[in-house]
């Protein structure tokens, strides 16, 4: 979603990039939720990946939270009443002070209040809570205990370690991660935010569980250029993740067990077509029930 909105946007990058779309341009998240959807997926996320309070507060715009919260919900809102066929909506508990830190999250107390102040916003508007990039067994644990107390199904997801995905990016064993999350309630876990090769090895690690399984791999090239800066521009997309290329990742998920497939960072509507001709090999969870 988020770079999807770069390519399309063409605003100055700043840190604060994709809560900038949101307040300025939220007729664009709408077209491009929709043409998510017309690409087939039956999940769409919220893009408010970024309105986190520590996030906001970093640039003294804290006093935007609600607002841009809402500003996502309601893009989400019309494009799906929009569309024939309205997809699931799913709430995102991201990581609070940026993506693949591990190393900066929040004390454990300040995060649970930060999560339960993003899930106030959006369960009562979603299906769904999906706890994506988690980085550490910790923040994953935090963020699926609050999810959970919206009686909601939640999803956990992991992004994992660039070689070696039996390890998150924390250094934590992905294993005793899903292990950690399901002990909280999580109702499927997933690779997000991973190369589609690291993503692949985190799935043959957690398919022996015979839990419900999805990925949403990256089209990153590495993103160890972003720690420690603030915008996206020093990340380059790998040419040769094509929508097809994709999609014969997906095949391999599929045989690996997962029921769950989609996209993250470079992975735009054409590769969800190309991973909707799967369709008839991809079940939604019977867990999953429409919220609206």
């Amino acid at each position: 979603m988020g770079q999807e909105l770069v390519k399309r946007a063409k605003n100055p990058l700043t840190p604060l990039w994709s809560a900038d779309v949101l307040r300025d341009h939220p007729d664009l998240v709408v077209n491009v939720h929709r043409d998510f959807i017309k690409a087939g997926a039956d999940v769409i996320t919220l893009g408010s990946y970024a309105v986190t309070p520590t996030r906001l507060a970093k640039y003294n715009r804290q006093d935007e939270f609600k607002a841009l919260q809402k500003a996502a919900i309601n893009a989400a809102r019309q494009a799906c009443n929009a569309m024939e066929l309205s997809p699931l909506i799913a709430g995102t508990l991201p990581p609070l002070p940026g993506s693949y830190r591990p190393s900066e999250r929040l004390t454990s107390q300040s995060s649970h209040e930060e999560y339960q102040q993003i899930a106030e916003q959006q369960y009562k508007h979603v299906d769904l809570f999906l706890c994506e990039t988690m980085a550490s067994i910790e923040e994953a644990c935090i963020s699926t205990s609050v999810a959970m107390k919206s009686g909601l199904p939640v999803w956990t997801s992991f992004t994992v370690n660039e070689k070696n995905g039996s390890f998150l990016r924390s250094g934590e064993l992905i294993i005793e991660a899903a292990k950690a999350v399901l002990s909280e309630g999580a109702s499927a876990l997933l690779i997000n935010c991973s190369p589609p090769e690291a993503t692949t090895q985190a799935l043959c690690e957690l398919a022996p569980l015979e839990e419900t399984l999805g990925a949403y791999a990256n089209g990153f090239v590495t993103v160890e250029p972003y720690q420690g800066h603030a915008t996206v521009d020093v990340l380059q997309s790998r040419q040769e993740i094509t929508p097809q290329t994709y999609a014969e990742f997906g095949k391999v998920w599929l045989s690996l067990g997962a029921t769950i497939l989609g996209g993250c960072c470079e992975i735009g509507p054409e590769h969800i077509a190309e991973i909707y001709n799967l369709k008839e090999k991809i079940l939604i969870p019977n867990n999953i029930q429409n919220h609206q």
